[in-house]
C-alpha cells in the first residue's frame, strides 16, 4: 500500500480521488489551506493545513510515496480576470519540495484545452473564452514540468468535466482528444490519475482522457447551464 500526498482533496475531482484511494487501501495526507467543517474522517486520512502558493511544502513530504494535485480554480469574475498562479507557482513549489526530500512521482490535472491544437468544437472554444487565462496557465504549468528531468511527472488532460458516476470505459490518447469525445467524468478522471500515480503510467507524458456522452450533455445549452447556472 502507498502513502499519497493529495492537494485539492476537497474539490470536485479531489473528493472521488480521495474516496477511491482510501477504498483501495492506501493512506492519504490531504493538504488544504482551509478544511470545511465535517469533511471526511478516516483512519488512513490525515488532514494538514498548507498553502500551495505560500511557503515551503517539504514538511508535507515525510513518508510520502506519490504526490497528486487535483487543485482547481473557481469561475467567479475576479478569478477569471486575474487567476492566481495556482498551477504554475503551485507546480514549482511542489517540485522544489519533492527535490528537497527526494520524491519522484507527481501527477497533476491539466486540461485538454491547455493545448491550443486540441480538437474541440468551435462553439466550445467561443463559449469558454472567459476561461482562456486559466487554460493558458495550465499550459505554462506543463512547460514547467517538461523541463523537470529529475521528476517523474504526468499532466493529465481531461475534457469538459462532468459530474456523473464512474464508468471506467474512458479513452486515453497522447496526440489529441480521443475521437468524437468532448467530456470527462470526474470519477473516471480520478481513477485514471490514481492508476497513473501508482502504476507509473504515462511518465513524462500529457495524456488526454475523455469518453463519448449523450448528445444532450455535449451541446451549447448544457455548457451555458453548467458554467453560468445563475
Amino acid at each position: 500500500m502507498s502513502n499519497i500526498l493529495l492537494f485539492g482533496s476537497t474539490g470536485d475531482t479531489g473528493k472521488p480521488l480521495l474516496e477511491q484511494t482510501l477504498d483501495a487501501g492506501h493512506s492519504v495526507r490531504g493538504a488544504e489551506r482551509d478544511w470545511p467543517r465535517d469533511f471526511i474522517e478516516h483512519e488512513r486520512f490525515e488532514k494538514c493545513e498548507a498553502d500551495l502558493l505560500d511557503g515551503d511544502l517539504a514538511h508535507l513530504m515525510d513518508g510520502i510515496d506519490v504526490v497528486i494535485s487535483a487543485v482547481g480554480l473557481g469561475r467567479d469574475p475576479q478569478t477569471l480576470i486575474n487567476p492566481p498562479p495556482l498551477y504554475t507557482e503551485g507546480a514549482v513549489n511542489m517540485v522544489e519540495a519533492m527535490r528537497k526530500t527526494g520524491k519522484k512521482r507527481l501527477v497533476v490535472i491539466s486540461a485538454a484545452f491547455a493545448d491550443p491544437k486540441a480538437t474541440v468544437p468551435l462553439w466550445f472554444k467561443g463559449a469558454t473564452a472567459a476561461l482562456d487565462r486559466i487554460f493558458r496557465q495550465m499550459g505554462e504549468m506543463e512547460r514547467v514540468l517538461r523541463v523537470c528531468e529529475d521528476i517523474d511527472w504526468t499532466a493529465v488532460r481531461p475534457g469538459w468535466l462532468l459530474n456523473r458516476k464512474r464508468t471506467g470505459d474512458y479513452e486515453v490518447s497522447l496526440d489529441d482528444m480521443p475521437r468524437n469525445t468532448l467530456r470527462t467524468r470526474r470519477p473516471d478522471l480520478a481513477q485514471f490519475m490514481l492508476e497513473c500515480a501508482l502504476e507509473d503510467k504515462h511518465v513524462r507524458e500529457r495524456p488526454f482522457i475523455a469518453r463519448k456522452e449523450d448528445v444532450k450533455l455535449e451541446t451549447p445549452p448544457a455548457l451555458i447551464e453548467e458554467l453560468w447556472p445563475f
